[in-house]
């Protein structure tokens, strides 16, 4: 048996292992923000939408604060890549 299989190696990592420290590094890395920026860009937008137009502040204006939010967002993920 030994000539076909090698003996397996106590020190050596199972993939299980491996996949378990991938999973708890991963709030660390860029793109998780990077992902919480697009999945967060949305609601706080139609947020400040509905915020700033009940505040009698004129439609126009908020969807220009929408507009600055978009161009923030986007120069948000070119910059972190």
């Amino acid at each position: 048996m030994y000539s076909i299989f090698k003996p397996l190696d106590p020190n050596e990592r199972l993939p299980r292992e491996l996949i378990l420290e991938g999973r708890r590094y991963r709030f660390l890395e860029k793109g998780t923000l990077l992902t919480l920026v697009g999945v967060l860009y949305l609601p706080i937008l139609m947020l400040s939408v509905v915020v700033l137009g009940s505040l009698q502040i004129g439609m126009l204006a908020a969807f220009g604060v929408a507009g600055l939010m978009l161009a923030a967002a986007y120069v948000y993920a070119l910059k972190a890549r």
